[in-house]
């Protein structure tokens, strides 16, 4: 069965950073890919710009492609985004669907931190978007959590709705959202940051340019 894989952020702007990563987690996988906003990330600052505006840029960003769509739900919850709460629902939903948690390394080393995280693996897998010649730590209780769920093969994650651990070695590219932020700004352009979707409509930029 086709997985339906979930990749979430602030989106504060979406970048090609974001999207060149998600469609190659779609390539890699064979899978729908949905970028999700998250509404109050449990982890880091509130974005700059507020739902509907992140929610205009995703689309603007996702014109003319059908692979990579936008899922909304979590900017429809009232407090903060929490991971296992979305793929509850995304499962009662699915059926027995594989459902694929898209992660950078970074985030999967983190993610004992994470709201009832040992809790995940009964509702989705992971996808590890790992970085070439990039070695991460992780701690020992994520060792010993998903040691056993390894698998390097794409279609043991299709054959299962949930509960296995697979590295998806994609193309970086060390793209900030906080540097473009900081460029718009300061008045300036960058341009081959950011889709082109969004210089299509420069009104979408406003919330990060100086006043």
């Amino acid at each position: 069965m086709k997985p339906l894989a979930l990749f979430g952020g602030t989106f504060d702007p979406v970048h090609l950073g974001h999207l060149s990563v998600a469609w190659e987690a779609a390539e890699l996988l064979d899978a729908e890919v949905r970028l999700m906003p998250a509404n109050v990330p449990p982890h880091r600052p509130a974005p700059m710009a507020n739902a509907e505006q992140r929610v205009a840029m995703l689309h603007a960003a996702l014109q003319r492609q059908s692979r990579l769509t936008v899922d909304t739900r979590e900017l429809r919850r009232t407090g903060p985004s929490y991971t296992y709460d979305t793929l509850c629902e995304l499962r009662a939903e699915q059926g027995d669907r594989p459902l694929v948690l898209l992660l950078g390394v970074d985030a999967f080393a983190g993610l004992p931190s994470w709201h009832r995280w040992r809790e995940l693996f009964d509702v989705a897998h992971l996808g590890v978007l790992s970085r070439p010649g990039v070695e991460v730590e992780l701690p020992h209780q994520l060792w010993a959590e998903i040691d056993a769920r390894r698998v390097d093969d794409v279609n043991v994650l299709r054959a299962l709705p949930a509960g296995k651990v697979i590295e998806l070695a994609v193309t970086p590219l060390e793209i900030s959202a906080t540097r473009i932020r900081e460029l718009l700004a300061a008045g300036r352009d960058p341009r081959y940051l950011l889709p082109c979707g969004l210089f299509d409509n420069s009104a979408l930029l406003a919330p990060y340019r100086a006043r």
